[in-house]
């Protein structure tokens, strides 16, 4: 559930510059705890390199952040531990089984053979997984990769999930079940950060950012945003917006 009061990231003028080349310019952004965030943008915008910085991976050039509470500059790996990460290109070891793979991940963090012997039938059954626990990865149909990869990277419980174009590449039903599964881990106060090129999908977001060339140009929830701009749809929103870039990749 959605706490606005308790703010589990926060940027302030937060710039990564690499030369002459300024990659995020300055972006300043509050997320809530249990909150459902966007984080749009054409290609070259400068979304990667923001979610780079927030997750510890990647120093900022200056302005201040702090994810989960710790510093983005002195407490990498302190954030790294408590988030979670799923990209589309790679979330999983297609060589492993569905419960080695859960197994794995959940040993990078810590847990006790307890947690993780509980934790895993847990989500076999809500997966409705139980008969492919021994199955490779590989051998799995990409909405069923999918659903499970974003179990894994929530197994742990972290404070926030970074989701990176999570449902690339899927049916359209298999998008709607994974936004139930989105739905739910808000509901127990995981905040989700997400990047999506479906615009349907930031209709589905409490609040949404959309950056042009490296700064964040709108920020605001899906029916003000088309309000404000005076269109029926957020792909019209993000048209508007992505017209106005001078730069890509």
């Amino acid at each position: 559930m959605q706490t606005k009061n308790e703010k589990v990231i926060q940027a302030n003028q937060l710039t990564k510059r690499f030369g002459d080349f300024t990659a995020v310019d300055q972006i300043t952004f509050d997320v809530n705890k249990g909150e459902i965030f966007g984080f749009l943008g054409a290609n070259g915008a400068g979304k990667t390199t923001a979610m780079r910085m927030l997750c510890g991976l990647s120093l900022p050039t200056s302005g201040t952040g702090r994810v989960a509470g710790f510093d983005v500059y002195k407490e990498n790996e302190k954030i790294k531990k408590n988030i979670g990460y799923m990209s589309q290109k790679f979330s999983l070891y297609e060589d492993l089984t569905v419960k080695e793979n859960i197994r794995f991940y959940a040993g990078i963090y810590g847990k006790s053979d307890k947690f993780i012997k509980e934790k895993t039938q847990s989500i076999l059954k809500q997966l409705h997984m139980e008969n492919e626990a021994d199955k490779l990865v590989k051998a799995l149909p990409l909405g069923w990769r999918q659903k499970l990869a974003f179990s894994v990277a929530i197994f742990h419980e972290p404070q926030i999930v970074f989701l990176d174009e999570p449902t690339g590449g899927v049916d359209p039903v298999t998008r709607r079940e994974f936004w139930n599964m989105i739905y739910q881990a808000a509901a127990t106060g995981i905040t989700v950060f997400v990047t999506t090129h479906y615009m349907d999908e930031a209709e589905y977001c409490n609040r949404v950012s959309i950056m042009v060339d490296g700064r964040i140009d709108a920020l605001d929830n899906p029916s003000q945003l088309k309000k404000r701009f005076d269109v029926s749809s957020m792909d019209e929103v993000f048209l508007k917006l992505a017209r106005q870039a001078t730069r890509s990749e």
